[in-house]
């Protein structure tokens, strides 16, 4: 399951990463070669770049690729290592509930209720702001995949499936 999430995931930000670099590719060109710059361009480019941050963020928790530091791990023995890892999965699993499900959710309720769009694009900024509790069901995800990988004795990073 996990092979297939990343390779969807990667994939998603790899298109979003391709359609940026032409959007600001044609920016450019509007602003240098036509005398003005496509007006929804930059727009696009500003949200793209949230998407591809805010799930870049998710793929890289799913690839434990994310920062952190690693002074106390290696002192420790493997069973304290093992308590370490899982109460860093809680953290991180009560951060994405918290702030990224309830807060995202309640943020794109909001921003819908009220009715906002996006000036240049027009679209209803709920569908910018959903990025965030998709990004925090990736985590969720990716921890509870972690967490059964610990249960299971087996190393985070033996985890193919």
């Amino acid at each position: 399951m996990k092979a297939t999430i990343d390779k969807y995931l990667g994939g998603f930000l790899v298109l979003l990463m391709a359609v940026m670099t032409v959007d600001v590719l044609w920016g450019v060109f509007t602003r240098y070669v036509m005398g003005s710059q496509a007006s929804w361009s930059e727009e696009l480019a500003r949200y793209l770049m949230i998407w591809i941050g805010i799930l870049g963020a998710a793929y890289a928790s799913g690839q434990r690729l994310h920062l952190a530091i690693d002074l106390l791990k290696p002192k420790l023995t493997p069973a304290k290592a093992k308590s370490v890892n899982f109460f860093i999965a809680g953290c991180v699993i009560f951060f994405a509930v918290t702030v990224m499900l309830i807060g995202g959710g309640r943020l794109m309720f909001i921003t819908q209720k009220l009715g906002q769009v996006s000036p240049a694009l027009n679209i209803p900024k709920f569908w910018i702001y959903l990025v965030i509790p998709l990004s925090g069901i990736f985590i969720l995800i990716y921890q509870f995949m972690l967490l059964r990988d610990l249960m299971a004795d087996k190393s985070p990073s033996d985890s193919v499936a």
